[in-house]
């Protein structure tokens, strides 16, 4: 199989699911700025929304979206304690967090990395998004990872979008169940592999 990935985007999420539950993928980096693959290739021949992720499967069917493809990863490693099992309220907890950081963090951070967008927009924006993790601050410091002692799908999706809050400005100090959150995420094996493959630490 295949995973589609930018450095550093939501793909990162994915990514770290593949090696916490050593589910094997061929990494195929892509510039989603020229949408262009390593080898020159059209990355909308890959997928014409032109976006990562992308997980091309052994028989050349696609998945794309983030939450959907950590689904898919977890499910066929038979890892639930990154997706519990269907029908069970764990794994609708799971989604529900998946969905949060989906609608009201990923879409939130979108805006702000675009160079054209005016500085009082920014600036409301950014206010609206501490908002969001002044929130979530408090709900980390009711378990280790977001449903509880388990890291899930959805820890690795808050870990990835959390990192783009330093490029677009938006401050995060005095959340400390957030930044301790970081940290343990960060310190997680699979995770460091991640960062290191996709240069993004050293």
């Amino acid at each position: 199989m295949k995973l589609y990935y930018s450095p550093g985007a939501c793909s990162l999420a994915p990514h770290i699911l593949a090696r916490e539950a050593s589910f094997p993928v061929q990494l195929e980096r892509v510039d989603t700025q020229a949408h262009q693959l390593d080898d020159g290739g059209d990355y909308f021949a890959v997928s014409s929304k032109g976006q990562v992720p992308v997980l091309e499967l052994d028989d050349g069917e696609r998945l794309t979206e983030g939450p959907v493809i950590a689904q898919y990863i977890a499910d066929h490693a038979e890892r639930r304690d990154l997706m519990p099992s269907p029908g069970t309220l764990a794994r609708y907890r799971v989604m529900e967090w998946q969905n949060y950081i989906t609608s009201e963090l990923h879409k939130s951070f979108t805006p702000l990395f675009h160079l054209d967008l005016a500085d009082d927009v920014k600036g409301t924006l950014r206010g609206v998004l501490r908002k969001k993790y002044e929130w979530l601050d408090s709900r980390l410091g009711e378990n280790v990872y977001l449903t509880g002692d388990d890291f899930t799908a959805a820890d690795a999706y808050l870990f990835t979008v959390t990192n783009w809050a330093k490029p677009v400005g938006l401050g995060l100090s005095g959340l400390a169940n957030l930044q301790a959150f970081q940290d343990r995420v960060s310190a997680r094996q699979a995770v460091r592999e991640a960062l290191k493959t996709e240069g993004l630490a050293a």
